[in-house]
């Protein structure tokens, strides 16, 4: 059977070595008018990041840090949406006032206490996000006061699958604003001077 076949070569792995991560090509500018799908990350083509809705804030907030996101798909036992959690909610008031409500420590506190819940998520449709444009997005994510929208698609049945994920940070690089991350209201206000410009 396999006798056509040579062996390969097999060596030890070196210390110190790393290893691929796929790469979403993030274009140097954008501009208001470019398409919505120029700033959407696809979760068609990167990896969604995933966390347990057992799982310790701390562990999500170290997730966050090695994958370098700001935002975790919470999912269940069958890799099903239950919801999303967000460094803002990791590094915000939540896990203070889960520990003041129950008492314990801030190891105590779960993924589960603080995300934002499947039935609590307003999402965009992707058939409606193919023909929108950045400004469309930014006007989105500025008037719901959010750093992040989730983008669905649905099946002929209804069936709703996560697609895609907007930040407004990453607009905010595309454009050319540089801002921290944890500052959403500076973030918005520069995007909205540069689109107005």
């Amino acid at each position: 059977m396999l006798i056509d076949y040579a062996v390969l070569k097999a060596s030890k792995l070196k210390p110190g070595s790393g290893f691929c991560e796929p790469a979403q090509s993030v274009p140097p500018r954008v501009g208001r008018d470019d398409s919505a799908l120029s700033v959407m990350t696809d979760l068609r083509q990167v990896s969604a990041v995933l966390i347990g809705p057992a799982d310790s804030v701390d562990e999500a907030n170290r997730r966050m840090i090695q994958r370098k996101v700001r935002l975790l798909l919470v999912v269940d036992e069958h890799r099903k949406v239950v919801g999303i959690i967000t460094a803002t909610d990791i590094l915000g008031e939540k896990p203070m006032q889960v520990i003041s409500e129950r008492g314990g420590r801030r190891e105590d506190v779960r993924v589960g206490d603080i995300m934002t819940p499947q039935h609590q998520l307003e999402v965009l449709r992707m058939d409606d996000v193919k023909g929108a444009k950045v400004g469309h997005v930014v006007a989105t994510l500025m008037k719901s006061g959010r750093q992040h929208a989730t983008v669905i698609e649905e099946d002929r049945s209804g069936a709703q699958t996560v697609r895609g994920i907007f930040s407004a940070t990453q607009i905010a690089r595309q454009l050319g604003v540089s801002i921290p991350a944890s500052d959403i209201a500076s973030t918005f206000s520069e995007i909205e001077a540069l689109l107005a410009r």
